[in-house]
């Protein structure tokens, strides 16, 4: 029977280790137990003093309707944020992993985005979308003459922030999704070829199932980014508006806390967003755990 390898030298070990538990006490588990405790007391201003409400705050997330619509504002956002960026991104790959004149230009072209911060991102398709002058309104007006006023349009408004936070995604999806491609192993398609499928028999009877565990990957990170990384792209485009269509739960969380000062209530909205990723991670590995195929 075979052994686990035993380090020599444990306390050796302890001590290098030393340094990574002190940075991940101070900046993450400190701080998420201190949200936890903070979401049941009510807080005053810049925290002079506070008061324990038990789950009021929680109470108050769940019945109150302006917090009812921006969870449906997230659900919405990332649901679309997701699907979007993974779906064009595994499309793309496909057309990036066929070897053509200029293909490591076209690759690198489609991964840059991602390299880009999302405030850049964001101003990027604030000018693009702009009413008076975006790019975008330039083409319509030439092609249909109407000029909508983008993120003025509770409608458009969430298009417009699910399309910079999907663009902003793509490269990231891209990079995963080519690299699983270069891996797949070429001698079943070939025999699938032979045998006369066609190219999207192939690819939804072979490609996408040996797809499955980079899918699953992706499924997951797209997810996580989508709640956690949208702020750049709802406060320099619509600052949650117009009339809170665009708010979601990251970007609430940071206006209750910083705007408005209600410390407590931001710290259950934290606690809340926490559990939903968690949540949704472990849903998303154990309802896939079956329909991931790995290749031999």
């Amino acid at each position: 029977m075979e052994h686990a390898p035993v380090f020599p030298r444990p306390k050796l070990a302890l001590l290098l280790l030393f340094p990574t538990f002190v940075i991940l006490t101070l900046f993450l588990y400190y701080p998420t137990i201190k949200t936890f405790f903070l979401s049941f007391y009510q807080v005053q201003f810049l925290g002079l003093s506070k008061f324990f409400v038990g789950l009021e705050n929680y109470q108050t997330l769940f019945t109150d309707s302006e917090y009812l619509r921006i969870f449906r504002n997230t659900a919405v956002f990332v649901t679309a944020t997701v699907f979007l960026s993974m779906a064009a991104g595994l499309a793309l790959s496909m057309l990036a992993n066929t070897k053509v004149r200029g293909w490591r230009i076209y690759r690198l072209l489609l991964i840059w985005p991602y390299a880009l911060p999302p405030a850049v991102a964001g101003v990027i398709f604030l000018f693009m979308f702009s009413a008076q002058v975006g790019i975008v309104n330039y083409f319509t007006d030439m092609l249909f003459g109407i000029k909508p006023d983008w993120l003025s349009t509770p409608a458009l408004a969430m298009s417009v922030v699910v399309l910079a936070a999907s663009w902003k995604a793509l490269g990231y999806n891209v990079v995963f999704y080519l690299a699983a491609l270069q891996n797949l192993p070429g001698d079943v398609l070939e025999a699938a070829t032979i045998d006369g499928a066609s190219a999207w028999q192939r690819f939804w009877k072979i490609t996408f199932p040996m797809l499955s565990p980079m899918t699953l990957f992706l499924l997951i990170m797209n997810t996580i980014s989508a709640f956690f990384d949208s702020f750049a792209f709802v406060d320099l485009l619509t600052k949650g508006g117009p009339a809170g269509s665009t708010t979601v739960l990251i970007y609430s969380i940071y206006r209750d806390g910083f705007e408005y000062f209600k410390t407590g209530f931001a710290a259950a909205q934290s606690v809340f967003l926490f559990a939903i990723v968690v949540i949704l991670t472990v849903l998303q590995f154990r309802i896939s755990k079956k329909k991931v195929h790995y290749a031999r």
